[in-house]
This record gives C-alpha cells, sequence and structure tokens, in this order.
C-alpha cells in the first residue's frame, strides 16, 4: 500500500491508497476557515498549519484505512508546485517516515496527481484519454497516452480558473474560497443576464488551446463600478452566474476543440473547479453531444487531496534509500511533462 501526503498549499492532506487504485482513506484538514478573514491564502500561516497538523492526518488516515505504517510499502508526497515553506512540510514529514523504515520514496507533480485522479475506484478511466485540469493555480488542457506522463496541449496564458472565480468573488464582495460561493449564489440568478467575454486566444494558423481569464476579471470590475453599490447589491446572483457561465464557456469551448482535434473516446475532469456544478453539467452535455465519455471524480478528489497523489505515485519511479534524503521541493514545475 502507499501512504501519501499532500501540503502544497493550505489543506493538509494523506491518504492510503492500494496499488491497485482502492482508496482506503482520504484524510484532508482544511485551512479555508483560517485564511478568509484574510481573503486569500497567507503562505506562512498555511505553513505553520501544517506543521501543528500534519502528524495528526497522517495517523488519522492509517487508522481510517485500518493499517498501520508497518503495511505501507512506498510513502509518497508532493514536491511541487505549490507554496515553498506548505511543501517543505510535507516532503520532510514524509522523507522522516520512509527514512525510518528504509522505505521508498515517490515525488510527485501536484498536476500530474490532478491529471490521473480518475484513475482511481471502481471505474478507472485509461488512457489515452484528455483531461481538463481547472484549479486555483493552475488550467490547462492535457493528452495521457501513459499515465505516467502527460502532454499538455494548451494552458492559461494569465489567471487561471480558479484564481478568476477568487477574484470574481472579491469583487462582489462574497468572500474566500470563491468558487463555491459563486457556484452557490449563481443558482438563484440568471446567466444571462450580463454578457461577459469569453477570451480564446488564438495560437498560429491552427486553433490554439490556451486560456485567458485576466479581461473576464476586469469586465466584472467595471460593470460592478458602473452599476454602483445599491445595483450590485441587488443583482449580484445575476452578475455570479453571468460570470461563472462566462468560465465555464471557455472552459468547455476549450475541452471541444481539444476532443475534435485529438480524437480520443475519453475524457476526464480534475482540480478544485472541477466541482463547479455547472462545469460538470456543462461537461456532461458536451461530452454526451459528441459521444464521448466523460469522467467526474468525486468532490473529495477535485480539491486537494493526498489520494490523487498516490494515484500518481502509482505511475511514478521511487527512488531508493537514502538517496532521497537530499531531495527538495519546487514551487514552480515544468507543467509540460
Amino acid at each position: 500500500m502507499i501512504l501519501a501526503i499532500e501540503t502544497s498549499c493550505d489543506d493538509t492532506c494523506a491518504a492510503v491508497v492500494t496499488a491497485g487504485g482502492e482508496i482506503r482513506s482520504n484524510a484532508i484538514a482544511s485551512q479555508g476557515l483560517v485564511h478568509d478573514r484574510y481573503g486569500g491564502v497567507v503562505p506562512e500561516i498555511a505553513s505553520r498549519h501544517h506543521l501543528e497538523l500534519v502528524d495528526a492526518v497522517t495517523a488519522d488516515a492509517l487508522e481510517s484505512a485500518g493499517v498501520g505504517l508497518d503495511a505501507i510499502a512506498t510513502v509518497a508526497v508532493t514536491r511541487g508546485p505549490g507554496l515553498i515553506g506548505a511543501l517543505l512540510v510535507g516532503l520532510s514529514s514524509a522523507k522522516a517516515l520512509a527514512a525510518a523504515r528504509r522505505l521508498p520514496l515517490v515525488p510527485v507533480d501536484h498536476l500530474h496527481g490532478h491529471v490521473v485522479a480518475s484513475t482511481l475506484g471502481d471505474d478507472p478511466i485509461a488512457p489515452p484519454y484528455l483531461c481538463l485540469v481547472a484549479s486555483g493555480g493552475h488550467t490547462f488542457v492535457a493528452r495521457v497516452d501513459d499515465p505516467g506522463t502527460y502532454a499538455v496541449l494548451g494552458s492559461t496564458l494569465d489567471d487561471a480558473a480558479g484564481e478568476a472565480f477568487d477574484k470574481g468573488a472579491r469583487v462582489l464582495g462574497l468572500g474566500y474560497p470563491g468558487g463555491p460561493l459563486i457556484d452557490r449564489l449563481a443558482r438563484a440568478g440568471d446567466p444571462s443576464a450580463f454578457d461577459f467575454p469569453r477570451s480564446l486566444p488564438g495560437s498560429g494558423g491552427a486553433p490554439g488551446l490556451d486560456f485567458s481569464f485576466s479581461g473576464l476579471k476586469t469586465a466584472l470590475l467595471y460593470r460592478v463600478r458602473d452599476l454602483g453599490g445599491s445595483e450590485t447589491e441587488r443583482r449580484r446572483a445575476d452578475l455570479a452566474a453571468a460570470y461563472q457561465e462566462a468560465i465555464v464557456a471557455a472552459l468547455v469551448a476549450r475541452l471541444g476543440q481539444a476532443i475534435g482535434r485529438e480524437r480520443v473516446s475519453r475524457v476526464a475532469l480534475g482540480g478544485g473547479v472541477a466541482a463547479n456544478s455547472r462545469l460538470r453539467a456543462a461537461a456532461a452535455e458536451l461530452c454526451r453531444d459528441l459521444g464521448v465519455r466523460l469522467w467526474v471524480p468525486p468532490l473529495e478528489l477535485c480539491t486537494d487531496n493526498a489520494a490523487m497523489i498516490a494515484a500518481a505515485a502509482r505511475f511514478s519511479p521511487a527512488i531508493d534509500y537514502p538517496h532521497y534524503l537530499g531531495l527538495d521541493a519546487a514551487a514552480r514545475l515544468d507543467v509540460a511533462a
């Protein structure tokens, strides 16, 4: 079995997953309420809370799985990308656990975890497939021909989709994290009430698969300024619905182009934005119309979690003891694996 640890941002996570992809446990301790007062994640505070929580969360994952450390054959951990201080907490803990028992260690690309999250469970996706990953820090479409790697076909040129949700929520006075708040409010609004831009940047002569969301955020800012305080308050649900619709439309449009270009019959979603109800519905409708099958991870596998890190570790090379003792975390990794 694989014991995985994930601390790339503000969630302290540990999981136990079998080599066959069965999730035995997936423990997550969220710091959302801690960072809400600041309107976003404060890296130093996140790191300190990881230090306080990582041992307890790891113990919880082992207890929930019904196993002890003696049953663990491999330790996996997120190496990057993410907040460097937060990553170092998880990496140090994983190295200590592995070294104490001379176990191999698998350093994992956090984004690779999102790409292969749908390979877990009773109905795993199999290559070749496309994966749309949309999270707070990254947005890209990848092709997977081997679950040990992935090829990025297009990525965001500026803001990620999750970042656009968070910034939009701040403009609307909704708080943090913005994605779930906009999703909830948008259900009471009219997505056609406002016409926000859908930026689909091109690349050369062929249709590009890149994304851009910075102009959308600016459009919302100007619209709120023009409406004024009282009118913005009255139409907040419509603004949220129209803003969400613009983000989802851009994501689904690129996914549809990628399906047409790559000619695959299997598609997956990944990342925190994959928990958005409108994106899940729109992607399902697109795939139904195009005759391809869609895998959408359960909500707990969309946001940051350690089970997806274990999933990636199943297809990644391990480092034997003691060669990983000098391994360092990396705030940035090459997205195009």
